[in-house]
């Protein structure tokens, strides 16, 4: 590896990947190398010379830029939301394939969402109720947010360790939707409004009390750490990662 991480980005002209460019472009210890859209050739990205090249694109491009990038051994940085467990069975098979390679997986690059979604599966073990609330601007396209399901996984493993019994719920007349999507144990709400970025609150209830926990992300911008980190790591960690947080130091 040389001085300077050698970093392509797909997806650089999207609000997102604008903003990858300039991090990386700021970034003391990067060099950017390409900078790739839509229509562009991802052969680019060999001649290059890039060792880690994140994505930003979209749920149906991300998986042939993936086999692209594997096939190359290409470490990947990856925000592109839509994967589920088939999506991450494929890439573990591709990745098998090139041992020295890795990717990074994240529903969510802002070191406070990650937070959060620890925060939230401590608690959930805790409370007998608990739903969530995920809040974006209307072009996203995916809903319930990537963040959302995975904090509702996370959720579910924790309350399934502890042995917690089923939420409590007397509801029985119902108008379809009403009460939300539900991934695990864990309703989830997606609201998509005008002026919002994105923000998630965790509800927890028990007897007698509440405990709200919540997060908003003002500016992508806040994002940009969290993919710096996951460029700079993902080199020494092969294979498949899937969450930011087994790059951060949780267990204290």
């Amino acid at each position: 590896m040389s001085a300077h991480i050698k970093v392509g980005v797909l997806g650089a002209q999207g609000r997102m990947g604008a903003q990858v460019v300039a991090a990386i472009n700021q970034a003391a210890d990067m060099e950017l190398v390409a900078a790739l859209d839509v229509s562009d050739n991802l052969d680019q990205l060999v001649t290059s010379g890039a060792e880690v090249v994140v994505d930003f694109t979209t749920p149906d491009g991300v998986m042939g830029n993936l086999e692209f990038l594997i096939g190359h051994d290409i470490h990947g940085v990856v925000g592109t939301t839509g994967f589920d467990e088939t999506r991450i069975s494929i890439l573990s098979q591709l990745l098998s394939t090139h041992p020295l390679v890795g990717v990074l997986v994240a529903p969510n690059f802002a070191i406070g969402a990650v937070l959060m979604m620890e925060f939230a599966a401590k608690a959930s073990r805790y409370f007998e109720s608990a739903e969530i609330i995920e809040l974006h601007h209307p072009l996203k396209v995916d809903a319930p947010s990537g963040t959302a399901i995975r904090t509702a996984e996370l959720m579910t493993n924790a309350r399934a360790s502890a042995g917690m019994k089923a939420m409590p719920d007397a509801t029985t007349q119902i108008i379809e939707g009403a009460r939300g999507a539900t991934i695990g144990d864990i309703p989830i709400h997606s609201l998509r409004v005008r002026g919002l970025v994105a923000h998630q609150e965790v509800l927890l209830g028990g007897p007698g009390e509440t405990l709200t926990i919540r997060h908003d992300s003002l500016d992508r911008v806040g994002f940009m750490p969290g993919v710096l980190l996951g460029v700079r790591s993902v080199i020494s960690h092969p294979g498949l990662t899937f969450g930011l947080e087994h790059f951060m130091d949780l267990s204290n």
